[in-house]
């Protein structure tokens, strides 16, 4: 039994918008099927799966073309997602499992995962453990269109690395690469340790300096740690005589607490009669209170009423004044209607004088000549007119008149 490719799954990736499993049994399995229908798609997943990182490879302008653009009746996808699965029965790959599937997962914003049988591993991780395999995306395993023609064109450097793989000669030089690459940065760290080396020894005198210092600091701070004791020594004789002193004082000050407890109890006698005595007080003086309070509602309630009394009254004061005030101009104005008026009975009696000569001129006028009717019919005219404004006049006197009963 040897290692081979049993199941390829393929979600979002090119042509394959939902999720498709193609399963590989032992022996040949051979995909047909016309032009443009996805079958270099297949491969291109087989090669992606495993790493590839080229778009060009892949047949592609950018590495996000590989997923799904949509069509008319489906939506464009986020992600893709290629899983392969090995048989891994013989151990030929030394993981402990059966069954090895390496699945690799992109998204539109550029992300990219990597897992191996469902758990998160690096792309390196997956290239360490198909070394010398055959397995990878630039295998020997994978034959595509004109590959063949490519390995025979090339130049032996790049053909030798063919073989090399096929040989099992790849993984060993990768780890030479690697053992190189780890060499470097070695050197590197030698040559960076040299200087700290260095940086260090010319720290050395300073810091000797700081240990003279270091230890003359510890014999002062034990030197200064016995004199601390001794005055604490000192202090605490001096503490135990007062104490003494406080202790016969505090006896005496007992004493006097005894005496002065008695007078408290007999001041506190007097306290709660006190007291008694105040509740009763302060009762007299809450119903004082509310009686009061009482009072002063009543006295608001009144206080508003004169307001409202005052305020009418001083809108009743306002209204005279203004009618007098109005009544002065209506009797001024009916005194000088009453001057007017006199003037044009004046002017009507006036007027009628006129009037009776004119009817008397008209009647000899008439009689002298017919040819003066004219004249007399305009001399009516104006006798019209001067009767409608008579009329009016004695109108306006009379609505001055009722207007001037009205308001008296």
């Amino acid at each position: 039994m040897t290692l081979y490719l049993k199941r390829l799954e393929i979600k979002g990736f090119k042509s394959f918008p939902t999720k498709t499993e193609i399963v590989f049994n032992e022996g040949i399995t051979a995909i047909v099927g016309p032009n443009g229908s996805g079958k270099s798609n297949i491969s291109d997943a087989v090669r992606w799966v495993l790493g590839e990182q080229s778009a060009k490879s892949l047949r592609g302008d950018k590495l996000e073309d590989v997923i799904f653009v949509g069509t008319e009746t489906k939506r464009p996808m986020n992600y893709c997602e290629v899983a392969i699965t090995l048989d891994n029965s013989d151990n030929k790959l030394d993981l402990g499992f059966s069954e090895i599937t390496i699945k690799r997962r992109a998204y539109r914003t550029g992300e990219s995962e990597f897992f191996l049988n469902n758990k998160s591993c690096r792309l390196k991780d997956i290239k360490e453990i198909l070394l010398d395999t055959g397995i990878g995306k630039d295998g020997y395993s994978i034959v595509e269109q004109g590959k063949v023609d490519e390995i025979l064109s090339n130049n032996p450097v790049n053909r030798r690395k063919v073989f090399d793989e096929a040989c099992g000669i790849s993984k060993f030089r990768y780890k030479k690469q690697e053992a190189e690459r780890n060499l470097k940065h070695t050197k590197e760290n030698l040559e960076r340790i040299d200087d700290i080396y260095i940086e260090i020894e010319n720290q050395l005198k300073p810091l000797f300096l700081q240990q003279e210092k270091a230890v003359k600091y510890l014999e002062l701070s034990e030197k200064l740690k016995v004199v601390e004791v001794n005055s604490c020594i000192k202090e605490v004789v001096e503490l135990e005589a007062e104490l003494d002193e406080l202790n016969k004082h505090s006896d005496l000050l007992g004493s006097q607490s005894d005496e002065i407890q008695k007078q408290k109890c007999t001041l506190d006698k007097a306290f709660e009669e006190t007291n008694m005595e105040i509740e009763n007080i302060d009762e007299g003086i809450n119903k004082s209170q509310d009686y009061i309070n009482t009072i002063k509602s009543v006295i608001s309630q009144k206080d508003a009423q004169v307001n409202l009394i005052n305020e009418k009254i001083r809108n009743c004061k306002n209204d005279i004044h203004r009618n007098k005030e109005e009544i002065i101009y209506i009797k001024e104005k009916l005194n000088n209607d009453k001057i007017n008026l006199e003037n044009l009975i004046n002017q009507k009696d006036e007027k009628e004088k006129v009037i009776n000569e004119l009817n008397i001129d008209i009647k000899s006028i008439e009689s002298n000549n017919k040819d003066s009717r004219e004249k007399i019919e305009n001399i009516n005219q104006n006798l019209e007119k001067l009767k409608d404004e008579i009329v009016n006049l004695l109108t306006n006197k009379q609505e001055s008149t009722s207007k001037l009963s009205t308001l008296i």
